[in-house]
């Protein structure tokens, strides 16, 4: 016979209206979202709340509803922040209390933290590593959050330039084709790092600093022969890197200096044939001390909630089609 399952009541308090309906969102559009996502039966009256489902799960629920709560006094909700927060407590996860963010990033446009223990960590390790990997799929912060330490560091004066760096490569697309030099031609390539910086400087502060090359975009095929010193060198989309250019890149890295590479393994725009540089890198590199490597996964996605469905939906198909590959050439060697 099984034992009914007891459920978790509490109150939030202080009771205001307008903070209330700011935490439950237009006809309970924010409760819905918690109730969906944590598979748990939410039900209230007024700011008395009665969750039912696993202890770990209505655990997890009032204390995400405590701290949305919380930052609704301040902060106007909408479903898109709730996803947000609910990717901080992580699914895997939702036994353990809640974690504050403990980093803080200082830009000129405010201060950014990162969500989750994996961007923690992330960041953390940036902090204390000379080279870091951030490997995994769009939507995780990889790149946001590494423009974002060069930003802090280039306000605290503890490095005198920032370098982002791409390798002219994309899906499918010839750059000899588009007008301008090969700077000029890598520039649209580069919007996602730009964009990050208008976010965090301004407009006008980062055409300012591009014309005193205290910023500086370039493809990779400019850092050829270079030394790099006091410096904060971004190398996206690294998975377009062959080896050698990968090697030249980390050999560049001089006194001072902070370098961030990141990259999806799974997005290779690379001709047939050639092998990815950060594939490599990643057997090469993963126990060499000094320099740190991570890996985010799909439940790390802080865009829209269909993006990280898009993103598992990929890595499943990907599985079976690996998994019908390894069965058919394991067939042909009997």
């Amino acid at each position: 016979m099984n034992t009914p399952i007891e459920p978790l009541r509490f109150i939030l308090e202080p009771f205001e209206a307008r903070r209330f309906a700011n935490l439950c969102g237009q006809f309970d559009e924010h409760l819905r979202l918690i109730e969906a996502r944590l598979g748990i039966e939410l039900r209230n009256r007024g700011n008395q709340f009665e969750l039912v489902g696993s202890a770990g799960q209505t655990t997890a629920a009032e204390q995400l509803l405590r701290r949305l709560y919380r930052e609704a006094e301040n902060t106007e909700l909408s479903p898109d922040l709730v996803h947000l927060f609910l990717q901080e407590s992580g699914i895997e996860e939702l036994s353990n209390p809640v974690v504050e963010a403990s980093i803080a990033l200082r830009t000129r446009k405010g201060m950014i933290r990162p969500r989750g223990a994996n961007q923690q960590r992330y960041v953390k390790a940036i902090l204390d590593h000379d080279i870091n990997f951030g490997i995994g799929p769009a939507g995780t912060g990889k790149t946001y959050l590494a423009v974002a330490c060069a930003v802090d560091a280039l306000e605290r004066e503890q490095i005198r330039r920032i370098l982002l760096v791409r390798p002219a490569v994309e899906a499918g697309e010839k750059l000899g084709f588009l007008p301008g030099d090969l700077s000029q031609k890598i520039d649209p390539y580069l919007r996602p790092l730009y964009d990050a910086l208008y976010e965090m400087l301004g407009v006008e502060q980062v055409a300012k600093l591009i014309e005193k090359q205290v910023i500086e975009v370039a493809p990779l095929a400019y850092m050829r022969g270079r030394t790099l010193s006091n410096s904060f060198i971004i190398l996206d989309e690294s998975q377009n890197t062959t080896l050698e250019q990968m090697k030249m890149f980390l050999t560049r890295i001089g006194f001072g200096s902070t370098a961030v590479i990141t990259g999806d393994i799974t997005q290779v725009d690379l001709p047939r044939g050639t092998k990815s540089g950060l594939t490599h890198v990643i057997d090469v590199l993963h126990d060499v001390p000094g320099i740190s490597f991570t890996h985010f996964k799909p439940k790390d996605v802080v865009r829209h909630p269909l993006v990280q469905r898009i993103v598992e939906a990929y890595e499943r198909y990907e599985n079976r089609i690996h998994g019908k590959l390894d069965d058919t050439q394991g067939n042909g060697d009997a």
